[in-house]
């Protein structure tokens, strides 16, 4: 049987598109062979949809998926937010944890989006944080939701790598407790981080704060936090965007902890 756009298992997939029935039913959709192939290794993979070609061509993941079921072209550009659907979306579970939770396995590097808006943004910084080697992305304040479908593209698979956690902008506390050093992103800070890199500063285990390109961080951040840092300017440019102050920061504590 081939589900179309009207099929009941597709028309409750396509209500995941919206944050209110993503957080009432605990699941968000991963959409792409590169999403899928991460999901399903996570464990969190309820059902694999996909055209017919597309489940033939990624056989292995059909597979390994608890349930594949072939769709209607219609019905995968249904659920699916690109121009160009890969043939594959994957409904999953919500994978977030606790912040103690997350907190409790002593992780040495942690990324924490302060009311970022931008859902690619939220999604470079949770691939960047991946890849630098950090434990946890904790998402706080009214800050993007991390499964919304553009952070979950944006992240690559790196939504499944990492820990996330959901919280208020009430963090300093908990991460200065689990020896975390707090660092937090300003234009005029008054720490530069090469400074910091080669005084021996970022060998510690490090929190770094990132707030919107819009606003920055809120004030109640910046005022708990050890460290205001600034990224230093080489050029003409008036800043760094989100993403690559982010990546900026992250690695250069990674390449410390090296």
């Amino acid at each position: 049987m081939t589900f179309t756009t009207r099929t009941p298992r597709i028309v409750a997939a396509r209500r995941l598109q919206k944050r209110k029935d993503r957080d009432q039913g605990g699941r968000f959709l991963a959409e792409g062979p590169q999403a899928v192939r991460e999901a399903l290794a996570a464990g969190v993979v309820v059902e694999l949809f996909g055209t017919e070609a597309a489940l033939v061509r990624h056989g292995d993941l059909a597979l390994q998926a608890p349930v594949a079921s072939a769709v209607t072209e219609d019905a995968l550009e249904a659920l699916t937010e690109t121009v160009q659907p890969q043939g594959l979306v994957a409904v999953c579970e919500q994978v977030d944890v606790t912040l103690s939770e997350a907190l409790a396995k002593g992780p040495r590097l942690v990324a924490v989006a302060a009311e970022i808006r931008d859902p690619g943004n939220a999604g470079t910084v949770l691939r960047t944080a991946d890849a630098a080697g950090a434990g946890a992305v904790i998402f706080a304040g009214t800050a993007v939701d991390p499964y919304n479908g553009k952070c979950v593209r944006a992240s690559a698979g790196s939504l499944f790598h990492v820990d996330v956690v959901r919280t208020g902008l009430d963090v300093v506390g908990e991460l200065r407790a689990a020896g975390l050093q707090v660092l937090a992103t300003s234009g005029y800070g008054a720490d530069d981080l090469d400074t910091l890199l080669d005084d021996g500063v970022l060998a510690g285990p490090t929190a770094w704060l990132f707030g919107s390109e819009a606003h920055g961080l809120p004030r109640e951040l910046l005022d708990a936090a050890d460290r205001q840092v600034r990224v230093p300017i080489y050029g003409g440019a008036e800043s760094l965007n989100l993403a690559a102050a982010a990546a900026v920061c992250l690695y250069a504590s990674a390449r410390a902890h090296r």
